[in-house]
């Protein structure tokens, strides 16, 4: 058991290290963030007048 404890976490600490020489790909991450928030804003003004007045339904049916 101890020695299958010291292996996981040899293996553990080997891919921890690992991990960190790798800085990823910046101007990669930041156009999938733009262009999830341009797809958001295209399809917010596209929904919104059907969301509204889903919202004010139900508002309406509460309220009575």
């Amino acid at each position: 058991m101890t020695t299958a404890l010291t292996r996981l976490t040899a293996r553990l600490t080997a891919a921890w290290a690992g991990s960190k020489k790798e800085r990823g790909d910046i101007p990669g991450w930041v156009m999938v963030v733009l262009m999830t928030a341009a797809i958001v804003a295209a399809v917010w003004a596209i929904a919104q007048p059907a969301l509204e007045g889903m919202f004010q339904d139900a508002i309406d049916e509460v309220s009575r």
